[in-house]
């Protein structure tokens, strides 16, 4: 039996919405998870965090190992205490900043070595460190399995390498990680633009046996039809019982397709990143605020929005703050497009549960086309 309770409470079409119920609380799919890099969703509170209506956020393994490290995490009594943030935590194993951002990272069968990106420190990761990170020292409540995950665009044997090691240390990572009553484990599909391999991922992962599933080696540069091409097939190869993650997407409109082929979960440090430079995300698509046709426009970003950042600041004092560079413009709009981003995910839960999903999609679409 798996440790969270996954009720899938209506379905429409492939899309679905429900309650994946864990020790901290309930996470309402489809759900969107900010992204706290390094123990903070950037440039953001916990409560303005929470305000915006998010169940769960997600910390990242590789930066919180290299600072403040994993040990002093746990030694001021785990991540969630650590950063004020009582909900879910879902932290990723590590594996993708390793390939990424690391100076020099070796694969081998054993473990990924590689060289800090802060002060060149050298380290090892293997599936057991993972799984001790994430589970004891940081204390998340849904861990990730270590895999490996290949850039785009992959030939099919370098792509197939890829799942077969994942496999191996998923079953690694299984053993180490054991049976937990508090915290879930969920393996990695990957397979790059495969359809066969994406498959044959599944059957391993589902054989090991895991809490719940995610899509990996997606939004690493195939773009947004590619991406969609795979989820055609590849969420259907997943347990529809059990909770599915897109992992690192996305923009509102991958959001959008993702639910409608029958994702539950994701995470993107889009919002939050697109706020640090001036972007705020709308129902009309993305504006920049450093533009000068905002600067003597009074309206607010979005004056149905319950977010004081979104409906209580005008366009051209948002303007000013991003022209002069004030930190504050960075804070509102992150703030904003976190809002927007849960916002958007709650119009879906709602629609799905309508059984009206497909209208809203349109209209979404609609929306972003008359935006031009």
């Amino acid at each position: 039996m798996a440790s969270f309770p996954f009720d899938i409470a209506a379905t429409d079409g492939a899309a679905r919405t429900g309650v994946l119920t864990t020790s901290r609380g309930a996470i309402r799919t489809p759900a969107f998870m900010p992204v706290g890099t390094a123990g903070t969703v950037k440039a953001l509170t916990v409560d303005q965090i929470k305000a915006t209506g998010a169940d769960i956020i997600l910390g990242n393994t590789y930066h919180l190992m290299l600072r403040p490290t994993a040990e002093r995490v746990a030694r001021l009594g785990g991540l969630h205490r650590f950063m004020r943030w009582e909900g879910p935590i879902l932290t990723d194993s590590g594996g993708f900043q390793v390939m990424s951002l690391s100076k020099i990272n070796k694969v081998t069968e054993q473990a990924v070595t590689f060289q800090s990106h802060i002060d060149g420190s050298r380290h090892v990761l293997t599936p057991e460190r993972s799984m001790e990170i994430q589970a004891d020292l940081l204390g998340s409540d849904i861990v990730m399995q270590l895999d490996e995950c290949v850039a785009w665009p992959a030939p099919e044997q370098r792509a197939a390498e890829a799942v077969a090691l994942s496999a191996r240390w998923g079953a690694r990572c299984k053993a180490a990680f054991g049976t937990r009553e508090t915290q879930a484990l969920f393996g990695i599909q990957q397979g790059s633009t495969f359809e066969a391999l994406r498959k044959q991922s599944s059957e391993r992962l589902i054989e090991i046996g895991f809490d719940g599933y995610a899509l990996g080696g997606l939004a690493v540069g195939e773009g947004h039809q590619a991406m969609c091409a795979v989820l055609d097939y590849a969420t259907g190869f997943l347990p529809a019982e059990r909770p599915r993650y897109l992992m690192g997407v996305g923009k509102p409109i991958d959001l959008v397709e993702g639910v409608a082929r029958g994702v539950d979960m994701f995470d993107c440090v889009l919002p939050t990143r697109s706020g640090r430079h001036g972007q705020a995300w709308t129902w009309s698509g993305p504006i920049t605020l450093k533009s000068a046709r905002f600067a003597e426009d009074d309206s607010p970003l979005d004056p149905t929005s319950d977010c004081p950042a979104s409906r209580d600041y005008s366009k051209a004092y948002l303007h000013h703050l991003v022209k002069a560079e004030e930190i504050l413009g960075q804070v509102l709009l992150s703030w904003h497009n976190i809002a927007f981003f849960q916002a958007l995910m709650a119009q879906m839960r709602a629609a799905i549960a309508q059984g009206r999903f497909e209208a809203f999609r349109r209209a979404f679409h609609a929306g972003l086309e008359g935006e031009g």
